[in-house]
């Protein structure tokens, strides 16, 4: 049966050093591509699904973040001030109250990607949390532009492995987007922690799962991949 998704969280508490002096005076997330910022690209994602409400986690520049998303009338947002950036997990896990005890999406707020059906609407279908407590939106490597990393994941049997320090590449890029059980946060750490530590958990149990997103993914992590974006994309 397919998941009732009822709130997500937008991470963007980030730096985004990569982007060199483009984030010396504006939060990664507030980036623009065609006009638009990256952050809002997003959420407009989100709400497209229908979602309502959703939190933000800012840090660096936050008052510009939350003073942009404040202006969106679509979707209510509640915004989590960090003084010290807590990673993905931590970020997560300091706002679980506000995501309550259903399974609910999480994104990184800088990604852009096209889609030939909705990504969200897809990883809702296939998310069932009797068989997995997370379900990861991954991209196929020759679709996914301004990324030079080997990739993160191989589909083995259905079900998404990480790909080991001594393999030298893998087909699966990890897209940024993905549901959680908050199940999979009992025992989490405190503080600062990635989510890959919770990933990791949840394939060693056999409770983790993927989507293949269908369309074009950019990581717009530097100048270079913004301006190949803002080549590529097209409204």
């Amino acid at each position: 049966m397919p998941a009732q998704i009822e709130k997500a969280m937008v991470l963007a508490a980030g730096r985004g050093t990569r982007m060199r002096s483009l984030t010396d005076e504006k939060p990664k997330p507030l980036i623009e591509v065609k006009n638009r910022p990256l952050i809002d690209r997003i959420v407009d994602k989100i709400v497209a699904y229908g979602i309502t409400q959703g939190v933000v986690n800012v840090c660096y520049l936050g008052d510009m973040i939350k003073a942009d998303l404040s202006k969106r009338t679509d979707i209510a947002l509640t915004f989590s001030e960090e003084e010290e950036a807590l990673e993905t997990g931590g970020g997560v896990k300091k706002v679980l109250p506000l995501l309550g005890e259903k399974p609910f999406f999480v994104l990184n707020s800088d990604p852009l990607w096209t889609e030939e059906s909705p990504s969200l609407d897809d990883m809702a279908r296939a998310f069932d949390e009797t068989k997995e407590d997370i379900l990861l939106l991954l991209w196929p490597k020759e679709r996914v532009f301004g990324h030079d990393g080997k990739g993160d994941y191989y589909l083995e049997n259905g079900r998404p492995r990480r790909r080991r320090p001594e393999e030298d590449s893998a087909p699966y890029v990890y897209a940024g987007a993905q549901i959680l059980n908050p199940v999979i946060f009992k025992d989490a750490p405190d503080g600062k922690f990635s989510l890959n530590v919770l990933y990791d958990k949840a394939e060693k149990a056999g409770r983790l799962a993927a989507v293949v997103g269908v369309g074009d993914w950019y990581h717009v992590g530097t100048p270079e991949a913004l301006a190949l974006a803002e080549k590529r994309v097209k409204e």
